[in-house]
């Protein structure tokens, strides 16, 4: 399905409903290499199973490649720096590199945004990694504010 209220001239932005959706697969391993090609077949399946929580787009060129991905969920449980429930939360966002600095985010990101506002979200929320300055600086550019810095500690019960 192409949304091409979100595209930008020679771009469009297609909703990922199937897990066999081009392109999707190849940027979402890049993204995240330590997943096995099956963990990640089986969680795209999933996603697309639930598109009532799940949402998931890949911008393309008009007539080329897949540049980049992002995916998104409802939560409903606490999402730290929020007020609301549910909140629609960035999962992963992705651009190759070749076509960084052109805009592919953003429009990734407001047609994340579109869906949220149809969901009854009022609020859009992501994390990154504390040491991830490259990703707190692309967050800036997309209109995310700092909310908190946490560390989480975990103690195994024996």
């Amino acid at each position: 399905m192409k949304t091409p209220e979100f595209s930008l001239p020679g771009m469009v932005i297609e909703r990922c409903l199937s897990a066999d959706h081009p392109g999707w697969f190849d940027l979402r391993r890049a993204l995240w290499p330590e997943g096995s090609a099956d963990e990640h077949r089986d969680e795209m399946a999933t996603f697309c199973a639930r598109p009532d929580r799940f949402v998931q787009f890949v911008a393309r060129e008009t007539a080329g490649p897949a540049m980049g991905f992002v995916e998104a969920a409802l939560r409903s449980d606490y999402v730290n720096g929020t007020d609301s429930s549910p909140v629609a939360f960035l999962e992963g966002i992705y651009v190759a590199p070749p076509f960084r600095g052109r805009g592919v985010a953003r429009a990734l990101v407001n047609a994340v945004e579109h869906w949220a506002r149809g969901c009854g979200c009022s609020e859009f929320a992501s994390d990154a990694a504390l040491d991830n300055e490259r990703s707190h600086a692309m967050h800036r550019a997309l209109g995310f504010a700092e909310t908190e810095r946490v560390v989480y500690f975990r103690k195994p019960l024996a």
